[in-house]
């Protein structure tokens, strides 16, 4: 994993969330990686994810 830079990525708020604050935003990085992030702390660091290991994740998850 690595961090990256929260304030220069177009985040999406998950659908799950219903519209509270507590819930996890994503992005798609221009490196090809996949970053996540809680909403609470829009500020803190971000998590990047290898593409093929956030793809696994979403497909597990339906």
């Amino acid at each position: 994993m690595q961090s990256f830079d929260v304030n220069a990525t177009p985040w999406r708020k998950s659908t799950y969330s219903g519209g509270t604050s507590d819930c996890v935003e994503s992005a798609v990085m221009l490196s090809g990686r996949a970053g996540v992030r809680d909403s609470k702390c829009p500020t803190a660091p971000g998590i990047a994810f290898q593409a093929q290991a956030w793809a696994s994740f979403l497909s597990a998850q339906r």
